[in-house]
């Protein structure tokens, strides 16, 4: 990469813009849900401790190798491995470039919900019951328009990375301040509801038991990565945007703790929200507040697209407060989804594409691809299941290339390099070194027994079943084997892009 390539203007610009990566409606839209699904009979407490615990143990130590990786080769996810493993391994950074691309599939799906949601929380009555709810949502489902706002969610995102480092970062000037004073307004307006204190106390309430159920580590783990983005590839990408003077010790911290932060504070939000309305106002029991919780839906919809549209409209200022929800989502969204097409867009550029080609082609398949998801939710369940789970696998990837290249080497050049930033933690190599592949396989291993010998007995085997081990080992075989019989071309493509 030239020196006259264009890297972030300002430490401010990459900050926001790396906190865009992370804060995204996996925060808002699907934290919640999953804290109170692994919630015990006194709270989600012990989810919380295993999901913080993950965050030192595995996304922070992970985003900075990214860091890493992505300002010392210049060069996305398959470049990158190439750099740091050997040409051999190439392919391993374009099944992780993939794994981020097959989410942006459908989750540019979920931004259009959230697209047409903050239009119909704007310019319609709230539903103020289940059944106008539902209706609503279906009606929404059954229409076209899932298609429609999924073409509108691409092509903003398309147009937001079209000229590059440049319109990323003035994107996300705007995005993520605007996000996260939606998020403080409205949490402060939901600790105020009567009845709020309950929320947050089961929120923050340890249920000890829980500890010992293998489940929960799963989960905290699969969340973290998702909420932080850690091992996605993605801030590898903006790495290679940054200027040496930048912190990527101080960012890693930075970027990964905010982003928790902004988690803790949507579940803050809503958990306060849905006691309050159902458990102060309509009498439910608190088993019965935690099955509609949990009980979501397809793709987590019941919370976010059932439950909260009507109690917003139950709640003094609640159609406001609905439409800042709806539009913090979608900004949480694109935020995030920009960074996903940028990885594949620079992934092609590495090649030779310019951008502009690049930009129309991820842009176009990635509309196609997502168009399943836009008409079944049960599908787009089960792409969010592969690839979630499929986000383990490449923290251990990413782990293992910095491993290769050396955890020692890396201290020295990096050090050698930064201005004005952190030292490496000293818990950090045998974090890489040792603890990341080894969370990784145990959690990998348990979860592919469980769901053999437990979860689903009669039909592990079947790729047909939407969340058996065999959809999830068959969809990324596919991938992995495409990826390495191509190795030699995509690396002859690397040494001699494409004009």
């Amino acid at each position: 990469m030239s020196d006259s390539t264009p890297r972030f203007s300002s430490r401010f610009a990459f900050l926001v813009s790396a906190l865009g990566i992370a804060v995204g409606t996996g925060n808002i839209w699907r934290f919640p849900r999953i804290a109170a699904s692994n919630g015990g009979d006194d709270g989600a407490g012990s989810f919380l401790i295993a999901w913080i615990m993950f965050l030192f143990l595995w996304s922070i130590p992970l985003i900075i190798v990214e860091y890493v990786m992505g300002r010392t080769s210049r060069k996305g996810t398959i470049g990158a491995f190439a750099h740091f493993m050997g040409k051999p391994f190439a392919f391993l950074g374009g099944f992780i470039g993939f794994v981020a691309t097959a989410i942006a599939f459908y989750y540019s799906v979920v931004v259009g919900w959230n697209i047409f949601y903050f239009g119909s929380m704007t310019f319609s009555d709230l539903p103020n019951t289940t059944d106008a709810s539902m209706a609503l949502w279906d009606q929404f489902q059954g229409s076209g328009f899932p298609i429609m706002f999924h073409a509108v969610a691409m092509s903003v995102g398309g147009f937001a990375i079209y000229k590059g480092v440049s319109s990323i970062e003035k994107v996300n000037k705007i995005l993520i301040p605007t996000l996260l004073g939606i998020v403080l307004l409205s949490v402060i307006r939901a600790i105020t509801l009567p009845g709020a204190m309950s929320g947050i106390s089961y929120l923050f309430t340890p249920d000890w038991g829980q500890l010992r159920d293998p489940r929960i580590w799963l989960e905290a783990l699969t969340q973290n990565a998702w909420d932080t983005g850690a091992g996605w590839g993605l801030f590898l990408t903006y790495a290679i945007y940054i200027r040496k003077r930048y912190g990527l010790i101080k960012n890693a911290f930075t970027t990964a703790i905010g982003n928790n932060l902004v988690s803790l504070l949507a579940a803050i939000m809503v958990f306060s929200t849905v006691f309050s309305i159902l458990g102060n106002e309509m009498g439910m029991a608190k088993g019965d507040i935690l099955e509609v919780m949990k009980t979501s839906g397809p793709a987590a919809t019941g919370l976010t697209f059932i439950w909260m549209p009507q109690l917003y409209a139950k709640m003094a200022f609640g159609k406001p407060l609905a439409i800042l929800f709806f539009l913090g989502l979608t900004f949480a969204g694109f935020s995030s989804l920009i960074s996903m097409l940028e990885l594949a867009v620079r992934n092609l550029r590495d090649m030779g594409l310019e951008r502009k080609k690049a930009v129309g082609w991820i842009v176009g398949v990635c509309f196609i691809m997502g168009i399943p998801s836009a008409r079944n939710l049960d599908l787009l369940s089960n792409q969010d299941f592969v690839w979630g789970v499929a986000l383990m696998l490449a923290g251990v990837f990413v782990a293992l290339a910095a491993i290769k290249y050396g955890l020692n080497r890396i201290v020295v050049e990096v050090s050698a390099e930064s201005e004005d930033d952190w030292a490496f933690p000293s818990w950090w190599q045998p974090i890489i070194n040792y603890i990341v592949p080894v969370i990784g396989v145990v959690i990998f291993s348990w979860w592919m027994w469980q769901s053999a010998t437990v979860y689903a007995p009669n039909d592990w085997y079947d790729p047909t079943n939407a969340f058996s081990v065999a959809t999830c080992v068959v969809q990324w075989g596919i991938v992995i084997g495409v990826f390495y019989g191509l190795n030699r071309w995509i690396n002859q493509r690397l040494d001699n892009p494409l004009n």
